[in-house]
């Protein structure tokens, strides 16, 4: 079960389906403002998933969810006062908007608009949704992504597949008359393969996801799926570890992102900014990194599981440049930040759903190219670690120190790859690490993975890109 993309004008959807008219919205948000307020939003939510999962050969899971309901946020300074209801009567929603009011009441007034609809750019071109895609064409799907495994090394002796596609509407009403209504579809594969060679058994997985409907699985994207998940994991037979120390390290193109989302990205939040918590609380307008270092924040990039048509307040997707040359221009802003600041929001408040008020978030964060290839990166380290791949990883917002997991890479020997090496925590701060950046190539690369940010509880879905760069030291934990 999926939902279809809306047929009708915005606000359309909610009334014709759940009786929620324009006079009910102004109820609604009289009620959220009649102990005062600064600003209030309206969140409604209608979405639906469908999930399989498969291993050992059988179906395991098969699922569909379907959940509905509207959260009303309070805005009064830097305070917000957030309720929600699962019941889209006027009742239950009046009631959600007054326990909000009493939350973060005040003496000020706010007047109220007639909601009218805005338009909004849809950057989700689907072509076959799922709504039309019946469960035996996903249980197939997996189905083959097994056998396709399988046949790839008489070794792998366990595969799990798993395969999910989800939809949603929502819609945002502000008292200054904007009525914001986007569809969002979401899809996402995974691959796990489990080798066993001489006694040694390794683990390794693959995932792609994406806003769009079946036609993102084209034959390309299933096999490189499976072959990704396959290479991964026998790589891992032949992996040692590297020696310990402090070294020069270079982030491969794609997935290294992580890092440029964890330990950077987040610092640039700006509500961790105006609490003061960042490293980057005090730097706007100065130099964070080398002049060869841009990092954007892109909501615009179409079907990226991390862009946003408007964002969870009503405000437009936009690219937004946080680094320009080496020097930190802007945070990503909400309502509150921006208001805060004096500037205009970026479009980065967003919230994992209706139960949820919204923060400051990345979207899809991208390190842009620079004038080396990787070659020369390569070549320029004498002795040092290539890292291709990365697990997890903790950070500190605060400082900004961080360790990740580097899952595979190779050693670096006079300016070549050699030796394969795997499991090495890679340790080092943040802002320290951008402003050793010393080389970028311009190989730039959006990783394709099912990427999820956790802050405060919240999950949201994001993507993030980076070129090949070199780091002119951090410390890898490794061997002797």
């Amino acid at each position: 079960m999926s939902i279809p993309r809306p047929p009708g004008p915005p606000g359309a959807w909610f009334e014709d389906r759940f009786g929620v008219t324009r006079e009910l919205l102004r109820k609604v948000m009289a009620a959220a403002l009649s102990r005062g307020g600064d600003d209030c939003d309206l969140f409604f939510e209608h979405s639906a998933s469908t999930s399989v999962s498969l291993s050992d050969g059988k179906v395991n899971a098969a699922s569909t969810r379907v959940d509905l309901g509207m959260g009303v946020r309070v805005i009064v300074g830097d305070q917000v006062g957030y309720a929600f209801t699962e019941e889209l009567t006027p009742e239950a929603m009046i009631a959600a908007a007054r326990t909000a009011a009493e939350i973060a009441r005040t003496t000020g007034r706010r007047d109220i608009a007639d909601p009218q609809p805005v338009q909004v750019t849809d950057r989700s071109p689907v072509l076959q949704p799922w709504h039309e895609v019946d469960m035996a064409t996903r249980v197939a799907m997996v189905r083959d992504w097994e056998q396709r495994a399988f046949s790839r090394d008489p070794r792998i002796q366990r595969v799990e597949t798993h395969l999910s596609d989800a939809a949603s509407t929502v819609m945002i009403v502000r008292p200054d008359g904007r009525l914001v209504e986007d569809w969002r579809p979401m899809t996402s594969g995974y691959v796990r393969t489990t080798v066993v060679h001489d006694g040694v058994r390794e683990s390794s997985a693959y995932n792609v996801a994406g806003r769009a409907g079946l036609e993102f699985y084209s034959p390309d994207r299933q096999a490189r799926l499976v072959d990704e998940a396959v290479a991964r994991t026998l790589f891992l037979l032949d992996a040692g570890k590297p020696p310990a120390g402090e070294m020069p390290v270079v982030l491969a193109a794609g997935p290294s992102a992580i890092l440029l989302h964890e330990a950077i990205g987040h610092g640039m939040e700006a509500d961790f900014n105006r609490k003061g918590t960042s490293i980057y609380a005090s730097r706007l307008g100065k130099r964070v990194a080398n002049d060869m270092v841009t990092i954007i924040d892109d909501g615009t990039i179409p079907g990226s599981r991390g862009s946003v048509n408007v964002d969870d307040e009503g405000n437009p997707g936009q690219r937004t440049v946080l680094v320009e040359e080496g020097v930190l221009r802007t945070y990503l802003h909400d309502e509150i930040s921006a208001r805060h600041y004096g500037v205009a929001p970026t479009g980065s408040g967003r919230r994992q759903g209706f139960r949820h008020a919204p923060l400051p978030r990345m979207r899809a964060t991208i390190m842009a190219n620079g004038p080396h290839s990787a070659e020369e990166i390569i070549a320029s380290v004498d002795k040092g670690l290539y890292c291709q791949t990365f697990a997890n990883g903790q950070v500190q917002i605060g400082a900004g120190d961080f360790a990740f997991y580097m899952k595979t890479g190779f050693l670096i020997e006079n300016g070549r790859l050699t030796r394969p090496v795997k499991d090495v925590n890679i340790i080092g701060n943040g802002p320290q690490a951008l402003e050793r950046i010393d080389m970028v190539a311009n190989d730039m690369v959006l990783d394709e993975g099912g990427w999820t940010c956790g802050k405060e509880g919240q999950g949201v879905p994001v993507s993030q890109g980076m070129p090949t760069v070199r780091v002119q030291s951090l410390v890898v934990g490794g061997v002797g």
